[in-house]
């Protein structure tokens, strides 16, 4: 019979002797930030470590990638307190931020109420996540740190809750799309937990960062044509379009289908789409979550290098411009 080895809890202070100095700078680093940001299901980029509000300074604040939304991280290698508990809600006012982490060694239960609380009396744009840090070992090996999420906002219930406070309910469509892509986000942390999605809305699109403000992946479900879609969406920028569609015969090659290219006014998209009976069907959902799952790992893969390869158009070049 194999013999196991044991795991063994450390000690925090004996890795991060100084909170501040110690733990917040190790934090801080691009490869723990991405795990921290594994966990809570959302990709973080640091802004700024001791960032102040007043006579306070925050431990980190960062933001949430494709988004900008501001997220505030404060750390605790010690249990829960009231003088970090009121900063916390400081630095949430102070940043406006739209994720607030409180990172602790050890949760009373009166702290993990009181955040569960101020998640129910927040909106949909406000989470609050409460976050245990551990330290483990096998044997010899050098520490490893383990993230917990012991509170995290409920999603479903601060969409609904929106719907019911912003001048009436949400219509049974807004319903079915946002339990779509709830299910959605939970399928593919389920099957493909590298992948971090943002917070399910009530809509029929889900957008995904690619890493840059020029273009994101989004994921659509069309109750008109009963189709699903993954698109590269450009906001507002013409002349990478018109650079990616000089390569359309090698970008149609790679995507294994054909895409419709679409010009509006200032927006533009690849898209590709599949015909469905019903987007909400429930026997056919998941075969739904693994097309779109499969195209929008395909074009991730695609678009991203294509883009810092392709000629730029000119204004001229571009049709629509005006004289």
């Amino acid at each position: 019979m194999c013999e196991l080895a044991r795991l063994e809890r450390v000690d925090l202070r004996t890795v991060w002797s100084h909170e501040e100095r110690d733990f917040t700078s190790w934090l801080a680093e691009s490869e723990n930030l991405s795990d921290l940001g594994e966990v809570l299901g959302t990709d973080l980029v640091l802004r700024q470590t001791e960032a102040s509000v007043g006579k306070f300074e925050l431990d980190i604040l960062a933001e949430e990638e494709g988004t900008g939304r501001a997220v505030v991280i404060e750390n605790q290698l010690e249990a829960t307190d009231h003088a970090h508990l009121g900063q916390l809600v400081t630095y949430a006012s102070g940043f406006d931020a739209s994720m607030i982490v409180w990172i602790v060694r050890e949760i009373r239960e009166e702290y993990r109420e009181a955040i569960e609380w101020l998640n129910e009396r927040t909106d949909e744009r406000t989470g609050f996540f409460l976050v245990r840090i551990e330290l483990w070992r096998i044997g010899e090996s050098p520490p490893a740190a383990k993230f917990d999420v012991v509170v995290r906002p409920n999603e479903w219930a601060k969409a609904v809750k929106k719907g019911t406070t912003s001048g009436g309910e949400l219509s049974s469509t807004q319903v079915k799309q946002l339990d779509f892509w709830t299910r959605f986000k939970a399928w593919v942390a389920e099957t493909n937990p590298k992948v971090r999605l943002q917070t399910p809305r009530p809509q029929h699109w889900y957008d995904v960062s690619i890493g840059t403000s020029d273009a994101h992946i989004t994921l659509t479900v069309n109750t008109r044509d009963n189709c699903i879609a993954a698109e590269l969406y450009i906001p507002d920028n013409k002349p990478l379009f018109f650079g990616l569609q000089t390569r359309d015969r090698e970008i149609a090659e790679r995507l294994g289908a054909e895409p419709e290219w679409i010009e509006a006014t200032k927006a533009t998209r690849i898209k590709v789409s599949k015909p469905v009976s019903d987007v909400f069907s429930e026997e056919e959902q998941e075969e739904y979550f693994r097309w779109l799952m499969g195209q929008l790992v395909v074009l991730k893969e695609v678009f991203p290098p294509l883009m810092k390869q392709v000629p730029r158009s000119t204004p001229e070049s571009d049709p629509t411009s005006e004289e």
